[in-house]
């Protein structure tokens, strides 16, 4: 965070790049567009650029993150709901006035997430990209598909994949999983 706070740009890059799955993932559980959670994401970055000097803490970045991410998109929500009570009366009150508050599990959720991303980027690029298809990927990826995307033969990948989760599990016991 130093390097970046003194201007160097692959140094704000491989921050960005590291937590932007983070960051985009929040407003998508608070029901956002992807194209709402691209803004939301380009709002978060914008604070962060300018929260940067302030933020020391390396241990609690994480947290804060979260936190401005979950406000970012709670805002986005009520400004969303709002609309959509003028267009429907029915919409109740009570959920406009609500503060929010990320729940503790939540936080916990979405930085083990993270830690299982960090942790999958320390592994080989086979590993990953197989990772990636298998568990990452929405509907997950067929074996044969697998196969052909990773030039490996369809029997293979089960046997390929207990390799790699073991791996990652490894790397995950490193990190204080």
């Amino acid at each position: 965070m130093r390097e970046c706070v003194g201007g160097n740009e692959q140094a704000w890059s491989a921050l960005i790049d590291k937590y932007k799955n983070l960051i985009y993932s929040i407003p998508l559980r608070y029901g956002a567009s992807p194209e709402d959670a691209s803004d939301i994401f380009q709002s978060v970055c914008l604070q962060l650029f300018a929260e940067l000097p302030r933020l020391r803490k390396t241990a609690a970045f994480s947290a804060w993150l979260i936190t401005v991410t979950a406000h970012q998109s709670f805002h986005w929500k009520r400004k969303h709901i709002k609309r959509a009570e003028r267009e429907r009366t029915d919409v109740e009150a009570e959920e406009l006035e609500a503060v929010p508050t990320v729940p503790p599990d939540m936080i916990e959720e979405i930085q083990r997430e993270q830690m299982v991303r960090d942790a999958t980027a320390r592994l080989p690029p086979r590993c990953q990209e197989m990772i990636r298809l298998l568990f990452f990927v929405e509907p997950a990826v067929p074996y044969a598909e697998v196969a052909r995307r990773l030039g490996l033969a369809t029997g293979s990948i089960g046997f390929i994949r207990g390799r790699c989760l073991r791996r990652l599990q490894k790397t995950l016991r490193q990190m204080g999983f």
